[in-house]
């Protein structure tokens, strides 16, 4: 990590109650780049002991942070985000070393998180009460509303920076604090967070950050009492057994979970367009994305010309490690992930389909795969109900709208969906019939600060970003004022 312009944004210990400190035990485990296999640092191995002490400090530092003015709370995220703004750079090499997505999108990334702080920094004034209309001439009814309590993060390695931003920010402005768990493949990028947020002035125990035994880690934060909700992002299977976890204490929980995200191209489409969003949204870190297109559902009478058009545009991909100028699409996290994607390829191929691949002097090394094209993808193969999680874009076809919507529809999950048609009509009545929380219709780029964002079905619950995305993290208190005559 001698590229880092400050050194002092790499930190391997765990952050605790505005310190880093090590393991109680001393234990570390290692951090590899996935370009490469090389080590990138040895964290700090938390267990049970470490969380619970991190949930206490929380609960400490909740007792002034509630009580802190919103105004000077927004203006201490603020603070924060232009740290992170002023070190993206550092911040994105660092996610690259240890996710291996290409710089230039890492940056993209530590822009992206970092919108989320300055979003909620100013919405943090603006959490409003109501004013209820009273039964009788001698009392008053209103409505407030108070931070939920201590908050439990757990983040995946896809998106190191912006899901924690994205759920942390929030918990902030409300007037929580929390404890987080990152992904043991990429912590290094939530430990700089917690560096900057010191220098920002964001008091001890408010942010506390820590990897290690996830199963001792997890059921610590499940268990504990004080932990009042819990917020997730990762598969479903582990997302319903956080859920049936924090059932024991009643805790609140929000759950953003897998995807299966259908891409529709009807032929009043515009297929340049198509091809330019399907690029942009499938082979976005090579495919490891959890609204990235999973089913290409494309009309039968355009197939042939939309197929000839993707893989012009699929063939100009550069595959590479990610410090190379350049590159497109970077490694996959480890070889286990590789190995899922290539079976799901291989079952597509034992079942008929055809798979067009591009000449990738990286395919097969390390964990690299080479962006691929599945071509007569059917129903009967894997790839149609299984998470890809790689850069392959499997097309299905169809002939008439009903078709599409119920090949969209016929999977238990619904986080995002997207569709192309120059039909306003039939942007309308797709657009209302697809079951997802979020719908790109001729936009495949769905996801910024505004937006709430989130699944239905078995794709989770609760909302991250806009207006919407304090709600989680607050709780309605009625207060009835009587005896005023």
């Amino acid at each position: 990590m001698s590229m880092l312009s400050d050194q002092e944004l790499l930190k391997s210990n765990a952050y605790i109650n505005g310190e880093f400190v090590s393991a109680e035990n001393g234990t570390t485990f290692e951090v590899k780049n996935p370009s490469t296999g090389e080590i990138v640092a040895n964290v700090a191995k938390c267990g049970a002991k470490e969380t619970r002490k991190a949930i206490e400090f929380a609960k400490i530092a909740m007792t002034s942070w509630a009580k802190m003015p919103s105004k000077q709370r927004a203006s201490i995220l603020m603070a924060w985000h232009d740290q992170i703004i002023a070190n993206k750079l550092d911040l994105a090499r660092i996610l690259s070393s240890e996710q291996g997505k290409p710089v230039a999108e890492a940056e993209g990334e530590i822009l992206y998180g970092a919108s989320y702080i300055q979003w909620f920094a100013e919405e943090a004034k603006r959490i409003y009460g109501d004013i209820i209309p009273q039964q009788s001439d001698d009392a008053r009814l209103l409505c407030i509303k108070q931070p939920v309590g201590v908050v439990a993060c757990i983040t995946p390695w896809n998106f190191p920076n912006a899901m924690l931003t994205r759920k942390i920010a929030p918990a902030l402005a409300a007037g929580c604090t929390v404890v987080c768990k990152p992904a043991n493949e990429t912590p290094l990028s939530a430990l700089a967070l917690g560096e900057l947020a010191t220098r920002a002035g964001i008091p001890p125990g408010v942010i506390n950050i820590l990897a290690g035994t996830t199963a001792e880690i997890g059921h610590e934060m499940t268990s504990n009492p004080i932990v009042r909700k819990l917020t997730f992002t990762g598969s479903t299977e582990v997302g319903k057994k956080l859920t049936v976890d924090c059932a024991q204490t009643l805790k609140r929980t929000s759950m953003e979970l897998g995807g299966n995200a259908p891409f529709i191209v009807f032929e009043s489409a515009d297929l340049d367009l198509a091809v330019k969003g399907l690029i942009a949204n499938k082979f976005r870190n090579a495919g490891q994305t959890c609204v990235c297109t999973n089913r290409v559902i494309v009309q039968s009478s355009i197939v042939g010309k939309f197929t000839d058009k993707l893989k012009v545009a699929v063939a100009k991909l550069k595959v590479g490690d990610g410090f190379e100028s350049g590159v497109d699409v970077g490694p996959m996290i480890n070889q286990s992930a590789v190995n899922k994607v290539n079976e799901l390829v291989e079952n597509a191929r034992q079942l008929g389909a055809q798979v067009i691949t591009t000449d990738s002097n990286m395919d097969g090394k390390g964990n690299f795969m080479a962006p691929k094209i599945i071509t007569g993808a059917t129903k009967d193969m894997a790839l149609f109900s299984e998470e890809i999680f790689g850069p392959v874009a499997a097309i299905f076809t169809f002939d008439e709208e009903r078709e599409a919507i119920e090949l969209a529809n016929d999977s238990p999950f619904g986080l995002a969906a997207y569709f192309y048609s120059n039909d306003m009509s039939q942007m309308w009545r797709v657009g209302e019939a697809i079951e997802a929380g979020m719908v790109g219709i001729n936009d495949a780029a769905l996801s910024n600060e505004m937006i709430p964002f989130g699944g239905v079905k078995e794709s989770g619950q609760g909302r991250e970003g806009s207006k919407y995305g304090l709600d989680d993290y607050l709780e309605i208190k009625h207060l009835k004022m009587g005896g005023l005559n």
